[in-house]
């Protein structure tokens, strides 16, 4: 059987001589054939790849905002902490608050509020010193167990606060009669107890607080009562006993003036003497005790800061 087959002829330049190619038709067929084949390759190629960027693409703007939505949400979280921690120092402020209240107002230790007085049921609270639970849980599992010892916190001070409320209510009398407020306003430069005396060197009982302030500030009575002494001491200079009931009696020294004189009645708040340097003293500042029965004891157990 003769074989066809095509010429093909080449003109390379305008005047350049031809060029005559002959090609059979099954290898012309085959040819096209296969540069069909290539170009659907590449295209198919092509078309994969476009897909495959397109794709990668948007799981990158979806991974960069699931990224932008984690970070917000941590600092969401971080911002939670914070807040927690706000209430925990808060909490812990009152429960010293309400230990102080306690404290002057002598309510027997029977009455303090404890959880095994309560009707309290569900599960056992989870220890907040268990650090293995604390460091294998997530944030918000810490961020929830956070809140409920809050809130088990909280519920436990509001029954506190409400046993003091009508205590308070129950004994006006006497807590209008306790020195709770501080007598001038500066800093404590020696507290009560055992020191060294600024005169001898030698260990000596203090037997109340000494409160640096400017000349004649302004003294104030911590708690109503009457004017038992005012007049002056070989150590204490000018100054000022107060009788407030209930076996409490308040002292102030080392004063420039009185300006109540005894049998006063005087209350809360108001203006006794002038911070002076008058009697053993070394610089201007009040003496300040409270004694109870007679027997001196820590006025800061009694100053409600």
């Amino acid at each position: 059987m003769q074989k066809k087959f095509y010429n093909i002829v080449i003109f390379p330049e305008s005047l350049g001589n031809p060029k005559k190619f002959k090609i059979s038709k099954f290898r012309l067929r085959l040819f096209v054939a296969l540069a069909s084949l290539c170009c659907l390759l590449v295209f198919g190629s092509t078309a994969f790849f476009a897909h495959r960027y397109f794709a990668i693409s948007k799981g990158a703007l979806g991974i960069d905002k699931w990224r932008a939505e984690t970070k917000t949400r941590k600092l969401h979280i971080q911002k939670f902490e914070k807040q927690v921690k706000g209430f925990e120092k808060q909490l812990a402020r009152l429960e010293k608050f309400d230990k102080k209240l306690r404290i002057i107002t002598a309510i027997e230790q029977a009455e303090v509020a404890t959880p095994k007085k309560w009707g309290i049921g569900g599960p056992p609270k989870k220890n907040l010193s268990d650090t293995k639970l604390l460091s294998n849980s997530s944030a918000i599992e810490r961020l929830s167990f956070d809140l409920e010892q809050l809130k088990a916190q909280a519920d436990l001070q509001e029954i506190s606060f409400f046993q003091l409320d009508q205590f308070f209510k129950d004994r006006k009398s006497l807590l209008s009669s306790t020195p709770s407020i501080w007598p001038t306003k500066g800093w404590v430069t020696s507290g009560f107890g055992y020191r060294k005396s600024p005169y001898t060197g030698a260990r000596e009982m203090h037997e109340g607080i000494d409160i640096a302030s400017r000349m004649n500030s302004g003294v104030a009575a911590p708690a109503d009562g009457i004017v038992v002494r005012s007049g002056r001491d070989y150590g204490l200079g000018v100054m000022v006993e107060i009788d407030h009931g209930y076996g409490v009696l308040t002292r102030y020294g080392h004063n420039s003036k009185n300006i109540i004189k005894v049998g006063d009645h005087v209350k809360r708040g108001q203006i006794v003497a002038y911070v002076g340097n008058t009697g053993r003293s070394t610089g201007p500042h009040l003496h300040y005790e409270v004694l109870l029965n007679g027997i001196p004891v820590n006025p800061m157990r009694y100053i409600i800061e």
